[in-house]
């Protein structure tokens, strides 16, 4: 956004013609001073600071001059505040009617002409190289890489007010039922805003730029499995310097540590035993927050964090890539996720917040893991992104955990495969509904993942795992969606890179490399002096609002990849695979 364009989104939201009631109007005699210690505190912190309220203080809802529903709103505010155990999704109904006058959308971006050829193999190997030293610099100034989080209080386009009622019975915290609460009332009144242009604007591509200027840094174990296998990558190609490779070494060893042992932690696991799994945010001090989010984090309602599959599946094969001989590792993880695994017909208790319900659930694994002592304040949801990781790294330890010697995990297996065919097979994974934490288009950059970690495997272990050829059935429908609509649109950084992954691991002509590629080069250079390459949403939250995850690094690495992966291709003679 220029600055005109900014200062007149401003200007408008800040001299609007107020009609109705304001947010402030509503919540201010009700949340200042009083009740649920948490909520307030959320109010004033997140909704009530001053550079919020500046720009929403003029805006009123007309729904609200009718006197009936303004008190009902109220009185579920009330409910919230004051009652010990409140009735969630009495509390949500009004809210959830003001939510059916929300217009957001996913973002459909225009044709993009063809694109007749690939940029030369050096301006890829040097893009390679610029993202590879980014990566190392900044692991050398922060002692790790950071991630960033963003929020965008429009929230996301998949939450209407039927998902918000499933989030606020179905989520178990009440400080992040209370923080679902008052942003979805929020958004309602920033999508009636001028304010909207400054909070959501549009951009080019799919993966959401993060322009925030508040954002929060942070450290996972998960993100430093997705750095160390965007390190091993660089090593791979070659084009590191004898400098660079050692550093590069030295980063993946005390990433994997991170992983595994900073980030270890003990679970109870479905057949009474305890199972070390890795834990979505160790303790402080080791995520590293920006002093800002460390200050207001328990206010805002994120004090509780517990392990989840995803974390656990992609350290272990970081680790594993890495040539790690840690014992944690000797755990056959499929034991494990079998125990979380949904059954035809029972997907309550185990999906408590179902907001993928268009997907059949039979088959896949839920997200989050319960602590020791049985904390799950995110309740539970399943997302088609994470079972792709849970079969690569299976494949990846096929031989140490002795998956087809042992019916169970070999059943474990077939059944995840089973869902992700029915998912492909009815189309929805186009679908961003369909997925929880993650973009159509992440999803298929990581089952080309997950196809080349198949794909490596013995002819007999592919048959024993695969007997009815879905894989192959999976990578031809993923290979199309790809090369006919995510490349033959306007595309950003990501996109562009995300795109090459699928297509290099999927068996794509060199020709279709031509539109990413071209992508790739042009906006090298975008990020200024924060990277090569903008910061990107990679994954997000859907609750309590719209969360971006991403950063620099974040689209360095990907690029990095994704441009390896092609040049893998250029060098072997014309086709991916």
């Amino acid at each position: 956004m220029g600055f005109h364009t900014i200062a007149g989104a401003a200007f408008r939201a800040l001299t609007a013609r107020k009609d109705g009631p304001s947010l402030y109007d509503v919540c201010d005699p009700l949340l200042l001073d009083y009740g649920d210690a948490h909520l307030g505190k959320f109010y004033k912190t997140a909704l009530g600071n001053p550079a919020l309220r500046s720009l929403l203080r003029r805006t009123g809802l007309p729904q609200l001059r009718d006197e009936g529903r303004l008190q009902r709103l109220r009185a579920a505010l009330l409910s919230a505040r004051d009652d010990d155990a409140p009735d969630w999704a009495a509390i949500g109904q009004p809210v959830a009617e003001l939510m059916d006058t929300i217009d957001v959308r996913h973002p459909q971006p225009k044709p993009a002409p063809a694109n007749g050829h690939a940029p030369d193999l050096g301006e890829i190997e040097k893009i390679i190289r610029t993202c590879g030293a980014h990566l190392l610099r900044s692991f050398s100034r922060n002692g790790f890489i950071p991630t960033y989080a963003a929020f965008n209080l429009i929230g996301d386009p998949d939450m209407g007010g039927r998902e918000m009622v499933m989030a606020l019975t179905g989520l178990n915290s009440r400080g992040y039922k209370n923080s679902t609460l008052l942003f979805n009332l929020a958004r309602i009144f920033i999508a009636h805003s001028p304010a909207r242009a400054l909070i959501n604007p549009p951009w080019r591509g799919i993966a959401e730029p993060m322009w925030q200027p508040m954002q929060i840094r942070h450290r996972s174990a998960y993100y430093d499995a997705f750095f160390t296998e965007a390190l091993l990558g660089f090593v791979e190609t070659g084009l590191a310097s004898v400098d660079q490779a050692g550093a590069a070494r030295r980063a993946i060893s005390e990433m994997v540590d991170f992983c595994l042992k900073v980030s270890a932690e003990a679970v109870p696991s479905h057949d009474g035993s305890t199972v070390n799994v890795i834990t979505a945010l160790a303790p402080l001090p080791h995520p590293r927050f920006s002093k800002f989010f460390s200050q207001i984090k328990q206010d805002l309602g994120f004090g509780i964090y517990v392990p989840d599959c995803d974390t656990t599946a992609c350290a272990f094969s970081a680790a594993t890539q890495a040539g790690s001989d840690d014992p944690i590792l000797e755990q056959p993880l499929l034991d494990f996720y079998s125990g979380l695994q949904v059954r035809k017909g029972a997907n309550e208790p185990r999906v408590t917040v179902p907001l993928n319900d268009n997907v059949d659930y039979e088959g896949g694994v839920v997200t989050w893991i319960d602590n020791l002592r049985g904390d799950r304040p995110y309740g539970n949801d399943l997302d088609p992104t994470l079972n792709l990781d849970i079969l690569e790294v299976s494949f990846r330890n096929l031989r140490r955990w002795k998956v087809i010697e042992t019916p169970q995990r070999l059943t474990t297996v077939h059944r995840i495969i089973g869902f992700q065919k029915r998912l492909v097979e009815s189309g929805a994974f186009t679908n961003p509904r369909s997925h929880i934490y993650y973009l159509p288009e992440l999803y298929s950059a990581y089952f080309g993942r997950c196809y080349a970690a198949f794909i490596a495997l013995p002819t007999a272990a592919r048959q024993a795992i695969d007997p009815d050829g879905t894989f192959e059935f999976i990578r031809i429908r993923v290979l199309a969606y790809v090369q006919t609509e995510l490349i033959t649109h306007e595309m950003n950084a990501f996109d562009a890179a995300l795109a090459l992954m699928a297509l290099a691991h999927l068996g794509a002509e060199l020709a279709s490399f031509a539109a990413p590629l071209a992508c790739i080069v042009a906006q090298t250079g975008e990020g200024g002096r924060h990277g090569p390459y903008k910061a990107y949403e990679w994954n997000k939250m859907k609750t309590p609002t719209r969360i971006l995850v991403g950063g620099p690094e974040v689209t360095s690495a990907f690029v990095l990849m994704g441009l390896a992966l092609a040049r893998g291709v250029m060098m072997r003679g014309g086709r991916g695979g």
